[in-house]
């Protein structure tokens, strides 16, 4: 990938999905950017509805079958997308580093079942509290991975959102369990893929590594999923075709978004994933919503908007 844009965008998380970049260069301007705006938030919503069909499926399927289903649909997506790029197919599998881009797949498919196993246990209300604080642990972790400097008001951050993901999972108060993790698991292991994606990109170019990370993800999941395999109720096959069509058309809208606006005006909406998985987590799963929740939720995505804020400025 040519920048950091995927790795530092909320919505693109593989609770929902694996990051799309833009194939093209965006188009700027005022109206440019506020159809961006647009075409994020939907995105974030469909990718909350996924999240919603995710938990449904994860309390009747393992999780590793269901994604294993899921990766079968964006297996297909991206095959379909970089047949239409120059070079094709034989273009997209062209890596200079293909062991690390085999690990970047790998890393990612293990988040997404640790997020739908999180959304089983947890509901997606606080799972997503957790989950937003993986632009805080890019930063954290940048330095050790890519020997890049973090200065000290990006670490401040850090620590301030650390205190917010402990007032979300009350240690101290006698109710924390193991499952309290399984989302902050998954938040590092996105962020180590996002640091591994933006390795890659300085040899790979970014079809490259979408096709790689569908493809190395899927054959992964695929060769341990299949032997949790059983027949859907018909019932559920609708659930099962409701989300990998929110998946397609999220990659989809998300492509579009970063087409026609630049990636720094894009990131502080996708933070609004959150706002919708709430309200279907309350709405439609019967999720209460724990002062301590929304408290510790403000002030993740506070620092996580302040981290994206200084990245931009550092990168400009």
């Amino acid at each position: 990938m040519p920048d950091n844009r995927s790795t530092q965008t909320y919505a693109a998380s593989a609770a929902s999905a694996p990051p799309v970049v833009a194939p093209r260069k965006p188009l700027v301007g005022p109206q440019r950017t506020g159809l961006g705006i647009l075409l994020i938030c939907a995105t974030c919503l469909i990718f909350a509805i996924q999240d919603g069909f995710s938990r449904v499926l994860g309390a009747e399927y393992p999780p590793i079958f269901v994604v294993m289903l899921r990766y079968w649909a964006f297996m297909i997506f991206v095959l379909a997308l970089v047949s239409r790029q120059p070079g094709g197919l034989r273009r997209a599998m062209r890596t200079t580093r293909p062991k690390t881009q085999v690990l970047r797949g790998i890393v990612l498919v293990v988040e997404v079942v640790f997020m739908v196993e999180a959304f089983v246990r947890l509901g997606l209300v606080e799972t997503h509290a957790v989950f937003a604080a993986c632009p805080m642990l890019v930063a954290a972790l940048s330095g050790p991975v890519l020997g890049e400097k973090v200065g000290w008001r990006r670490w401040m951050a850090v620590g301030v959102g650390f205190a917010g993901i402990l007032i979300i999972l009350q240690p101290g108060g006698g109710v924390m369990q193991i499952e309290s993790l399984l989302p902050f698991a998954a938040a590092l292991m996105f962020a180590l893929y996002g640091l591994l994606t933006r390795h890659v990109s300085r040899d790979d170019p970014a079809m490259v590594s979408f096709f790689w990370t569908a493809m190395s993800g899927g054959v992964a999941i695929t060769l341990i999923g299949i032997w949790d395999w059983q027949w859907l109720a018909p019932v559920d096959w609708i659930w099962m075709a409701g989300l990998c069509l929110c998946a397609t058309a999220g990659h989809y809208l998300m492509i579009r978004a970063y087409e026609v606006a630049e990636a720094s005006a894009l990131q502080p909406f996708a933070y609004t994933q959150l706002v919708w998985v709430t309200i279907i987590g309350v709405v439609a799963f019967g999720e209460h919503l724990r002062p301590n929740v929304v408290l510790g939720a403000v002030i993740v995505v506070a620092a996580g908007i302040f981290t994206l804020w200084r990245a931009q400025v550092k990168s400009a």
